[in-house]
């Protein structure tokens, strides 16, 4: 097979001698070509260029921002994405399967390359951006933002503990929590007309799931989303602490309830397509990358958009 690595240098767990490693392994049996992104964007062109040139396979060493970008860039051709762990947090390589260590998840591939395991699945949509495992709007992309502030080195190197303290920061002075923020309407897959929809301070819009990880813990919202069925969607009507923290509890298994019986949240499953207007510009993010603010946004699901190689044993899964 024609393979392209792209490397995001800066990502946390990017060694020289991990990155070497890599490249060994991948280019023993398979003609091995490796770019290292340098600027934001970079990887989809990238991407878009190889599928373009013919390449079978285009493998993401990095986090879930550059494996987003690549997504952008293959989404719609034939030719495949994998993944390989090289971020702090990693959402979607852990949420296929794939282990922690990037060197490790390297052997995993290799065996789902050689055992052709590799499927077409959906992508969600937001304002023409694709999203892998999810797009948010509102308050946790006002939290991405505040966390990308603090510039890529922090970030590398303080992982999750920064993510909680943004968090806190963000409620406390970056995001009005006494008012929603927008509107959002949707529509099922076998509804034919937009529904009126609800008021909210955060939505997401779930590819898959998890929703993101805490730690070694899943934060998961909508446990029978997957790569294979339309998009959920979960909207927040409130970000009183009182209110939150036992959906925060419900969503890392703690306790018997489900985040979709929570009073604060509107939660539709099977969601094809919709819209949210906001009352003022409103962050948002796709798969952990802040994109700025906007007042109208259009989300969509688009089945078999992209093929993915999956680690053995969780091809039938998503």
């Amino acid at each position: 097979m024609k393979l392209l690595l792209v490397v995001n240098p800066s990502a946390s767990s990017v060694t020289a001698r991990t990155r070497i490693v890599i490249q060994k392994a991948l280019s023993a049996d398979h003609r091995l070509e490796v770019a290292a992104t340098s600027r934001r964007g970079h990887a989809t062109r990238l991407a878009q260029s190889a599928a373009h040139d013919g390449f079978d396979l285009v493998v993401v060493l990095g986090g879930d921002g550059t494996l987003n970008e690549v997504a952008n860039g293959l989404a719609g051709t034939e030719t495949a994405l994998a993944a390989l762990p090289g971020g702090s947090t990693n959402v979607f390589a852990r949420t296929i399967g794939l282990p922690d260590d990037p060197v490790e998840a390297t052997g995993s591939l290799l065996d789902a390359l050689e055992a052709g395991s590799t499927q077409r699945i959906g992508l969600g949509v937001m304002n023409d951006r694709y999203f892998l495992f999810h797009a948010g709007i509102g308050f946790d992309a006002a939290v991405v933002e505040q966390v990308e502030r603090q510039g890529g080195l922090l970030k590398r190197f303080a992982g999750h503990p920064l993510f909680v303290a943004a968090t806190i920061n963000t409620w406390l002075r970056h995001y009005n929590h006494k008012r929603p923020s927008f509107h959002i309407s949707s529509r099922g897959k076998d509804i034919h007309e937009i529904e009126p929809g609800n008021d909210g301070m955060f939505a997401v819009c779930l590819n898959t799931d998890p929703y993101t990880y805490l730690g070694s813990r899943e934060i998961s919202f909508s446990p029978e989303t997957t790569l294979q069925t339309p998009l959920t969607v979960i909207t927040f009507r409130s970000l009183s602490p009182s209110r939150l923290l036992p959906v925060l509890a419900s969503s890392l298994g703690l306790g018997n309830n489900r985040v979709s019986e929570s009073p604060i949240v509107d939660y539709q499953v099977d969601v094809s397509e919709g819209s949210i207007s906001g009352y003022d510009a409103v962050p948002w993010q796709v798969d952990g990358d802040y994109l700025g603010k906007e007042k109208e946004f259009y989300f969509r699901h688009e089945p078999e958009a992209l093929n993915l190689v999956l680690p053995l044993g969780v091809r039938d899964s998503y």
